[in-house]
């Protein structure tokens, strides 16, 4: 087991500036060195998403994972073998850890990193439910007016275009040592750690070429996913999809699309994974690959607006 948890993405833009208004509006604090700005949640000492300014158009650099240096010389003997490369840094960044392309070649740096602080116990999210009441002579929703903004608590995933998806995962799992959690046919696929893990840390949809398509953050309670994502839609944010459950994963979710025509998603409660090797992957009918209730999807939800030809 290689790979223990996500670590972060960094993505190539044209103009740093909607991004620090996006991001910040959604919750994360911004650390900006000129045309770099690197993303935190409070109380996290790690950059979840970084941004490479100056670019000619958005791409995803690439992807950082949290990994054991225990295995890396079983990663480096793996990934050939796979179809992917070792490769060195790119320029600007250490060459601490270990750097791989895989066979498209999605550049990922696995890092030995210190774990992230523990997140501090929220309050046991409570429904009233036929037969069994738990919330008693308490409201459960307070007034809109009284609700400070929506932090989001850590970066649980990072889902990313592929333009083959069981290669993708062949290689995740048998060159770095991730688990295949579930998948639906060969249009996406969901890969957790294979010990402690929320049920996918990394996930590829299908496309034409590799790409970013987003970054998912939890928050504390499916109220804030939903609170979180109307106040992002009122910031003038221009497209949505939620509030609305996962069949894989289970977990709720709101969505907001990022200046770049990628997502940023709010999510809670979703399955986790204490032991990969005990866990049955299931492979999904298509119209359980998306959600299992919420409103129409939008018309560029699955659209990878960086396929196509890339800049120098």
């Amino acid at each position: 087991m290689a790979v223990v948890g996500p670590y972060g993405v960094v993505i190539e833009v044209p103009d740093v500036e909607p991004g620090i208004k996006f991001y910040t509006d959604a919750g994360l604090s911004a650390h900006r060195d000129g045309d770099v700005v690197r993303f935190r949640c409070d109380g996290q000492d790690r950059d979840y998403i970084t941004l490479l300014g100056g670019a000619p158009k958005k791409r995803i650099h690439h992807l950082i994972l949290q990994a054991d240096p225990r295995k890396f010389d079983e990663v480096r003997k793996a990934v050939p073998a796979r179809g992917g490369t070792i490769t060195q840094a790119p320029a600007g960044f250490s060459n601490e850890g270990l750097w791989v392309k895989d066979p498209h070649g999605l550049r990922i740096h696995l890092r030995d990193a210190a774990p992230e602080h523990p997140v501090p116990a929220c309050e046991v999210f409570q429904c009233n439910v036929p037969g069994k009441r738990v919330r008693i002579d308490a409201r459960g929703v307070p007034a809109k007016a009284t609700i400070g903004p929506i932090r989001p608590l850590r970066l649980g995933h990072v889902l990313l275009f592929s333009p083959d998806v069981i290669r993708s995962t062949d290689f995740f799992v048998n060159a770095l040592g991730m688990g295949l959690a579930d998948r639906s046919q060969d249009v996406v696929a969901f890969l957790c750690a294979r010990k402690d893990s929320d049920h996918h840390v990394v996930a590829f949809a299908k496309s034409t070429d590799i790409g970013f398509h987003h970054a998912s953050f939890q928050v504390a309670t499916p109220d804030e996913v939903g609170l979180g994502g109307r106040r992002l839609i009122e910031k003038g944010n221009k497209g949505n999809w939620g509030f609305g459950r996962h069949t894989i994963g289970s977990n709720f979710f709101h969505y907001i699309q990022d200046p770049w025509g990628s997502w940023f998603e709010y999510y809670s409660d979703i399955d986790y994974i204490v032991d990969h090797s005990k866990w049955e992957p299931m492979n999904y009918p298509l119209e359980d690959s998306l959600e299992n209730w919420g409103p129409e999807l939008p018309h560029d939800f699955g659209h990878n607006y960086e396929a196509g030809p890339k800049a120098a």
